[in-house]
């Protein structure tokens, strides 16, 4: 949460297809709409939390941003 409220945090885009079915955009949308959490923080802190739990922490320092 401190690095996705931080207000110079520097971002880079993630561009995915992702399967229509689980309607993610539409939820992601209903979610922004209710609680006001910015689409890109929405999809940060999901997949933050989904690669942690994985095994897959962020480096202690960070690092220059990855070329995609």
């Amino acid at each position: 949460m401190e690095v996705i409220n931080g207000r110079h945090t520097n971002r880079g885009q993630i561009n995915y297809a992702v399967p229509d079915a689980l309607q993610l955009q539409r939820r992601i949308r209903r979610y922004h709409a209710d609680h006001g959490v910015q689409h890109g923080d929405i999809v940060a802190l999901a997949l933050d939390a989904f690669l942690r739990a994985k095994g897959y922490p962020p480096d202690v320092k960070p690092t220059a941003p990855e070329a995609s």
